[in-house]
């Protein structure tokens, strides 16, 4: 027989058992916002019907193919066992519906009786009886439902059959834009150039709440307001609609994202809520729970926030200054669209963000994600990163990706053709539209002049900045 599905053992199982159920033990609202007064539409999804994060039917039908997808990504998933208890769950499911059933007929045959004066001892033991049968059978059902459901939620997204197997190793450069900078002078890294200028306070933005914070300053913060501006302006004027979502989300909301379990313990937690680490993580659940009109798709949004996220960089050079930290500006990009408009929409995500890297005159490059590299909740993720000459490296600042159906399943968006027919799920699709804080390393290090001063992009100085950033006046 095979044992029982486990796609997570050990020490790793019990972290994301123990965060889950610490979770709804001490925020038991969480995973119920349609209690809270005032609750919208984005309501939460009943799993006992809407179950599948990838779909049950191609897990029955294809589980070679399957098994296959997952193991791209290095998941070696148990899917004979959950075939297994796929099979247990839908007998007791049966039975518990017969036995529902059958109570219907006794209840409305007592009911008969009764308005005949007939006698219905009888029934009456009988439906006593199957009373006890029915509350056995449903704890029965209700302990494999939440076995099938654990198996299922860790389940990640399966990669296109595009997407090279393996980590970050097997990452593809799929295309380079310009070249690196060549300086005829000792070059100066980020972190010394923005001190010198004045433009970010390293040391303040710790002392005001600890490693990885900083603040920006004078024309730094300038710089920064431009680039956001920037960006949000080139976004609205291509049709996508302006959101400021909440930065605080419910548990529900980070599942519908693909974020939660796994990763539940990884956000900043504020009473039965979450900081937001990423406003993809908003975005998404929109239109939670909604049956969407064909005819208003694609959906596209584009939001500001603030990104909060408990990971931080060190002191190591490749991490020092705003390069990783606990709070980070980014706009992102969001759309639903149908199944069949979703390459289309996932090549037109990465245009805008190549578009927005390539107007600040930088040196950059697209890159393919592996499988491995890949967030759990897409299905494929293309980067697009900029240059730095002090690591002689290059760093991220768009992910673009394509979640297909994964998301919407978990968080039940659906849309009805315009000609008629069943409600199919929409595609799920989202890109850094950017994020700030790598960016502006890039222009410092790469826009530099010998006498430490930083020629600003064209392309900003509309919003205020002068054509040369130079050291603060006292």
């Amino acid at each position: 027989m095979p044992r029982r599905p486990a796609p997570v053992t050990g020490p790793e199982r019990d972290r994301r058992t123990a965060v889950k159920a610490w979770w709804h033990r001490e925020h038991p609202l969480a995973h119920a916002p349609r209690d809270h007064p005032g609750a919208g539409p984005a309501a939460p999804v009943d799993r006992t019907e809407q179950s599948a994060m990838l779909d049950v039917t191609l897990i029955r039908q294809h589980p070679d193919q399957v098994r296959a997808g997952l193991r791209k990504r290095g998941v070696d998933a148990d899917i004979p066992a959950f075939l297994v208890l796929d099979t247990e769950f839908r007998a007791a499911r049966g039975a518990v519906e017969r036995l529902r059933g059958e109570r219907r007929r006794i209840s409305a045959e007592i009911a008969a009786r009764r308005r005949t004066e007939a006698p219905a001892d009888g029934l009456r033991a009988e439906a006593g009886e199957l009373v006890g049968r029915l509350t056995e059978a449903e704890a029965g059902l209700a302990a494999l439902a939440a076995r099938r459901q654990e198996f299922l939620d860790a389940l990640p997204n399966l990669p296109d059959e595009d997407v090279p197997a393996g980590g970050k190793e097997n990452n593809e450069v799929v295309r380079v834009v310009g070249d690196p900078p060549a300086f005829g002078f000792p070059a100066r890294d980020h972190v010394r150039l923005a001190e010198d200028l004045g433009l970010i306070d390293y040391r303040r933005g710790t002392a005001l709440a600890g490693n990885g914070h900083w603040i920006y300053r004078g024309e730094g913060a300038a710089l920064e307001w431009a680039l956001l501006n920037h960006f949000l302006d080139a976004h609205r004027r291509a049709g996508y609609e302006f959101v400021l979502p909440p930065h605080l989300l419910t548990y529900e909301a980070g599942y519908t994202a693909g974020q939660f379990p796994k990763f539940a313990d990884e956000v900043y937690r504020v009473d039965d809520r979450f900081l937001l680490p990423t406003a993809e993580t908003a975005l998404v659940n929109l239109h939670r729970g909604e049956t969407l009109d064909e005819r208003e798709l694609p959906r596209r949004y584009v939001a500001y926030t603030p990104c909060y996220r408990r990971e931080s960089g060190s002191h190591r050079t490749a991490e020092r200054g705003t390069l990783r930290g606990h709070q980070f500006n980014k706009v992102e990009l969001f759309q639903f669209a149908r199944p069949q408009d979703s390459h289309d929409a996932h090549v037109e995500l990465l245009a805008r963000a190549r578009e927005l890297v390539a107007g600040l005159g930088l040196h950059h490059r697209v890159t393919r994600l592996a499988a491995g590299d890949t967030s759990p909740a897409q299905a494929r993720t293309c980067d697009v990163e900029v240059w730095l000459p002090s690591l002689g490296a290059y760093a991220e600042v768009s992910s673009v990706s394509n979640a297909r159906e994964y998301q919407a399943r978990r968080g039940g968006i659906r849309y009805r053709p315009a000609g008629g027919g069943k409600a199919a799920y929409v595609h799920t699709l989202n890109a850094s539209g950017l994020a700030t804080s790598r960016l502006v390393p890039a222009i410092l290090e790469q826009h530099q002049r010998e006498d430490g001063t930083v020629t600003v992009p064209e392309v900003l100085r509309r919003w205020g900045l002068p054509e040369v950033l130079g050291p603060a006046r006292p």
